[in-house]
This record gives structure tokens, C-alpha cells and sequence, in this order.
């Protein structure tokens, strides 16, 4: 199976009769863990954490009108990963969390760099302390690529997070909570990502596109398969590994002739924080990095930790000089391929 058709359909955590609290609840990937998890599962409780009520007041309206049966489980909780004693609050008697808050946008991030820290850094910390201290068993964080090798705020605040995670396993003690993350490319079509500004900008009638520079590459992965793989890595996780799917990458360049085949581009050039290729795995993580068929799994620096149920499960360590980045990725995905899995026709 391609990386472009790849299902990470390794067992996913059974989440029938348990309790699940989103952070970010209302983004593009919370929304379509609602609608995988109501439609395979039946939890005892779906709880979605966010900050704005319209969100939440169409996303429940949504939800109702296309899980009537199932949507009775849900409960949606206005608060912001800044408010510990909220998030305490919304974590009581929950089994599992999926933190997806945060600020994103890297200009946005630039610009605003004390909100990034409070949403991005302190968030990860109150997601932590709460989880802590309401026994929560597992805890599985999204991060980037962007967070590889950081050269922009939201990679950096996103790799202090991530460092969080990894770290708050030491901080468990006999509650056993269990903290991991998954990090992986941009999804394809989600909300403020690049396929819906361009086809917005293709039905405005533009003249051309705008590329910052023809030789940009990046990963990608469809919401589907970002969900199937954070399933599937809250059932394997031991806590502490860092999961990163084997995922194709595409040029710029060829996404935006597959959208727009006659339109020009305009090279506008790098935007402040932006990189050509993305990684995300560096030379430095590869010798403490496992690979299965469908991932890579970076292990933690931790004394004696287990990685049995990795080994049993076909893992190997990648080579020392290995390195997972855009530009030299194995797997890539052309215009065919993307029109067809954002479902549209070829133009």
C-alpha cells in the first residue's frame, strides 16, 4: 500500500464506553474525529473544549443532524487550554484526551508571539496538570513538522509542547497517566490550509496563483487518515513516543497546476518563518527512531524504557544518517492523486 492510500489501521483504542475530551474541539480534525468516533464507537462521553460558542453552537447542530442516534453523548465545554482550573474541570472522569489546541498560522504566530506561548506552551503544561490530576489514562498531543528543527515561533512553541509531552511520563507516578505525540504534515483541505484558499481564489476568478517559491515541497495527509493514525497511536503507545506517519510529500509547484492547470503562478517569495522543505525527522532523532511498515516511532531518552511491544510489532531502528524530510521523501504524490482525494475533477 502507497503512502497516499495508506489507512495506519493498526488496532485503535477501544473507545466504547469511555469518556473523550478534545481540546481545539471545534477544528478541522476534531471534526472529523466526531464523525469517525460516533460512527465506530460508542463512547460514554464525547466532550468537545474550545473557546467560541458559534463554533460549537453549529458544530453541535451538525453533529445532532448527522448522528441522531449517537450524538447524545456529546457535551461541549466553552474554555481555553490557558485556564487550568477549567481544563480541571472538563477533565473529570475523562479516560482519554486528544489535545489539537493551538495557534497555527505562522505569520499570525510571528506577529503575536506572547499568544502563541500562553496557547501553544503554557496550553500543553495546563493540558498536563489537569490530566494529572484527574487520572486521565492516556493523553496523545498533534504537533508539526514544523516543530523538526524549528525556524519559526509556531514550530518552536510546538516543539516546547511536544517536550512537555514526552517529559510529563516522569511526572505520573502510580496514576499511570500516559502521554504521547503524533506529529505530521499539512492536511489536506483542512480549515485555513492552502487547497481551500486556492480553490477559493480559482472561483474568484484570479489570474494567477501565488507561490512564495517554486522549489517549496511539503508533506501531506488527508484529515481521514490523521484520525485513523492518532486512533491507532493511543492503542500501541507505552507513553513517551513521538509517531510520525510515513506520509507522501508534493512540490507547490505541481499541487497548484493540478488545481489550476492554465493559470500562471506569481512567486511572491518565502513568507517570514517559512521554510522551503519541511522535516520531521532529523539526523539527531534517527538513532533513537524505530520504523514499522505504516510509521516511525521516536523513542523517548528514558532510563530502561520499554520498547517491546515495538520490536514484537516488527519495528527497526532507521539508519544513523537517516533523516525524513519533504524534499528527499520516497512517496510522492501528483495531481491525479490529489484532485481524487480531496474529491475533485480534474481541471
Amino acid at each position: 500500500m502507497t503512502a497516499v492510500h495508506r489507512k495506519f489501521d493498526r488496532p485503535a483504542i477501544d473507545m466504547n464506553g469511555k469518556s473523550v475530551l478534545v481540546t481545539g474541539g471545534t477544528g478541522s480534525f476534531a471534526r472529523a474525529f466526531v464523525d469517525t468516533l460516533l460512527t465506530k464507537a460508542k463512547p460514554r462521553k464525547l466532550i468537545i473544549f474550545s473557546r467560541d460558542e458559534q463554533k460549537q453552537d453549529a458544530m453541535a447542530r451538525e453533529v445532532a443532524a448527522a448522528h441522531p442516534k449517537a450524538a447524545s453523548c456529546m457535551r461541549y465545554f466553552i474554555g481555553d487550554v490557558r485556564d487550568l482550573s477549567r481544563l480541571e474541570l472538563a477533565m473529570r472522569e475523562v479516560d482519554y484526551v486528544v489535545h489539537a489546541a493551538a495557534i497555527k498560522i505562522i505569520p499570525i504566530a510571528e506577529y503575536n508571539p506572547f499568544e502563541t506561548i500562553l496557547t501553544n506552551v503554557h496550553g500543553a503544561e495546563n493540558v498536563v496538570k489537569a490530566a494529572l490530576r484527574n487520572k486521565v489514562a492516556r493523553v496523545v498531543a498533534l504537533s508539526t513538522d514544523k516543530a523538526a528543527n524549528p525556524i519559526n515561533l509556531y514550530g518552536a512553541s510546538k516543539l516546547a509542547s511536544d517536550k512537555i509531552m514526552v517529559a510529563a511520563n516522569n511526572l505520573s507516578g502510580s496514576h499511570g497517566t500516559k502521554f504521547s505525540v503524533v506529529r505530521y504534515g499539512n492536511v489536506i483541505g483542512s480549515r485555513g490550509s492552502v487547497v481551500p484558499l486556492f480553490d477559493s481564489m480559482i472561483k474568484k476568478g484570479v489570474k494567477a496563483l501565488p507561490i512564495t517559491d517554486p522549489r517549496m515541497t511539503r508533506f501531506w495527509i488527508t484529515l481521514e487518515q490523521g484520525v485513523s493514525f492518532v486512533l491507532s497511536s493511543l492503542g500501541i503507545m507505552n507513553g513517551g513516543e513521538l509517531f510520525v506517519p510515513k506520509i507522501p510529500s508534493m512540490r507547490m509547484t505541481d499541487l497548484a497546476r493540478a488545481m489550476a492547470p492554465n493559470l500562471p503562478h506569481d512567486i511572491v517569495g518565502i513568507r517570514p518563518g517559512e521554510k522551503l522543505h519541511e522535516v520531521m525527522i532529523t539526523e539527531d532523532d534517527a538513532r533513537l527512531t524505530l520504523e514499522l511498515d505504516d510509521r516511525y516511532v521516536i523513542c523517548p531518552q528514558f532510563a530502561d524504557w520499554p520498547s517491546d511491544h515495538l520490536v514484537k510489532a516488527g519495528a527497526k531502528p532507521v539508519k544513523e544518517d537517516f533523516r525524513y524530510s519533504s524534499e528527499i521523501n520516497t512517496e510522492w504524490l501528483d495531481g491525479d492523486l490529489l484532485n481524487g482525494l480531496i474529491g475533485r475533477k480534474a481541471a
